[in-house]
């Protein structure tokens, strides 16, 4: 085999490698931009072997240009990638992407036009030997500029990240950027710069491009770094029962998921007309109201509820909430409906035995016990969970609301609990899902029965739960949450012939009575709460049953 097939076997290899990462990965933003990446890679080596394949000078231009195309955007490739891998997408907007991609456009502009042979001359008649000039050497200079500012971002994110596992993803698409920066090196030392004393050795920057990708490709095999988190998101959204959708300023649906299907007919792309839906429906509360501020304040957030024209006669409420900048700027709208049949069924029942208190003046004793308990039952509704008891994550968060301004004003020490059970989905999956409905009431049950009366377990949502704890400095919260979970640990739940036992993660944030300064108590309770949660995670990546402090 002659050595003209090295740099097609490497092509060969990366195509491999694009067609695999394709056809094993879900297609996120982060995987089309690693895809483009790759693509712009593979030209280069397809380049070197396709100028050898022909005599004809005007077509070995063409395919060396590729090439160089290809080399050209390597730079921008780079650092578009390590934003998108560094989580500083941000950086991606307007015209900062003009500037990123600005430098290596006028060189390979300026690398085509190849003014006075100063990029390239043709060795005797043809390409496939070639001299090459000083914008060659601008090029060069160029990609390792994109270099050292991928290099400093890369390091920014190496310090700031907290996450050993991001630490790892990190770090080996460094050592790829280091493999692929020697072998490119190394390729034009020996097949430029020292051509007349040293043997030309083919296909090394595109065995740079080979392993440097290889390195890519572990990354995201071994430690999972592309947009899971993203991937989770639209997996809950699609099968969310509340039916959502998403629509831009001028109404144009951006997303609609399978729970708006029952309700409207609407398609992405197409356009959703408030006026148009409502007008068939029965529409409790002035419609006409609704719709001028649906139209005319759209930075509003609004509700109404309206009665399905079908046999089941549904009651659903429409909410429909902003999407603003930072400028107040409307971006677009998020339409929520929740089918609140059950609720409204209530509230008729409470009416017609309140017209019942009119009719029976004899009866009123017992009607007014009747009504006493039906509120006191939907005040229960309104702030408990009712699987486990506990209190819904609405309750709490009203709650630490006022909590939180009693502590500043007399600065009480206070801590939070956000905690899961480790590896729940497995339990519905073998055992079902009222084995995993006992093993929620049982943990909530263990963990409520070591708490004071003063203190708060609520159910934050599916399998996670929060426990606020007033009057408790950071010593006496560890010491705690350390009991908590070994108590869950050895409770276990009767499913058939076997028993589950159980294990949770813990994040736990204390805040002393020093440290206790905010002005907007939503905004705090949305960090401490983020805190919280970033613990918990940190705690399940670090192997579950466990507790992790806030610092």
């Amino acid at each position: 085999m002659g050595i003209q097939w090295i740099d097609f076997i490497l092509f060969l290899m990366l195509f491999l490698l694009f067609i695999g990462v394709i056809a094993v990965n879900r297609i996120t933003t982060t995987h089309k931009v690693y895809l483009a990446f790759h693509f712009i890679m593979m030209l280069w080596p397809l380049g070197q072997f396709a100028v050898k394949l022909t005599d004809f000078p005007n077509v070995q231009l063409f395919f060396i240009n590729l090439s160089f195309v290809a080399l050209g955007m390597l730079g921008p490739g780079w650092l578009f990638f390590v934003f998108f891998l560094a989580n500083r997408t941000t950086q991606l907007k307007g015209s900062r992407v003009l500037l990123y991609i600005g430098p290596a456009v006028v060189c390979i502009a300026a690398a085509m036009w190849n003014p006075g042979k100063l990029f390239m001359a043709p060795v005797v008649d043809g390409y496939t030997e070639r001299e090459y000039g000083p914008l060659l050497w601008l090029l060069v200079l160029v990609q390792f500029a994109y270099l050292f500012v991928a290099l400093l971002n890369m390091f920014h994110a190496l310090r700031s990240v907290t996450s050993v596992n991001q630490r790892k993803q990190l770090a080996t698409a460094l050592i790829g950027m280091f493999v692929l920066t020697g072998l490119g090196l190394l390729d034009v030392f020996v097949n430029v710069l020292l051509v007349e004393w040293l043997p030309v050795v083919p296909g090394l920057l595109s065995m740079g491009i080979l392993l440097s990708d290889l390195c890519f490709v572990i990354a995201i095999y071994r430690f999972g770094m592309l947009d899971i988190l993203s991937m989770a998101q639209r997996d809950i959204f699609e099968h969310m029962t509340t039916g959502v959708i998403v629509v831009d300023e001028n109404g144009k649906v951006l997303e609609v998921n399978r729970g708006a299907s029952p309700l409207v007919q609407v398609a992405k792309g197409e356009t959703f007309e408030m006026e148009k839906f409502l007008g068939p429906l029965q529409v409790q509360g002035e419609v006409y109201e609704f719709l001028y501020r649906y139209n005319h304040h759209p930075q509003e957030k609004l509700q109404m509820e309206f009665s399905l024209q079908d046999s089941s006669g549904r009651h659903v409420s429409i909410q429909i909430s902003p999407v603003l900048d930072s400028r107040r700027t409307l971006l677009g709208r998020i339409i929520t409906f929740h089918d609140v049949s059950e609720l409204r069924k209530l509230v008729v029942e409470m009416n017609r035995k309140n017209e019942a208190l009119h009719e029976r003046n004899l009866e009123l004793i017992t009607i007014q016990e009747e009504l006493f308990r039906v509120n006191q039952k939907l005040e229960q509704m309104a702030v408990t969970d009712g699987l486990t008891g506990c209190f819904n994550r609405r309750y709490l968060m009203q709650q630490l609301e006022h909590e939180v301004l009693l502590n500043m004003r007399y600065q009480i020490p206070f801590a939070i609990f956000l905690f899961d059970i480790d590896y729940f989905k497995q339990i519905n999956d073998k055992y079902g899902h009222l084995v995993g409905d006992e093993v929620l009431r049982s943990t909530a049950e263990i963990v409520r029965s070591m708490l004071r009366r003063t203190d708060i377990l609520a159910r934050y949502g599916g399998e996670e739960f929060t426990v606020y704890l007033p009057h408790t400095n950071r010593e006496q919260a560890e010491l705690l949450a350390e009991r908590i979970m070994l108590a869950v640990g050895e409770n276990q739940v009767q499913a058939g012939p076997d028993k589950v036992g159980v294990t949770i993660s813990m994040g736990v944030l204390s805040e002393s009575s020093d440290n206790l300064k905010f002005t907007d108590p939503k905004e705090y309770l949305r960090e401490v709460f983020s805190s919280a949660d970033a613990a918990l995670y940190k705690a399940k990546n670090e192997g579950r049953n466990r507790v992790v402090m806030v610092r």
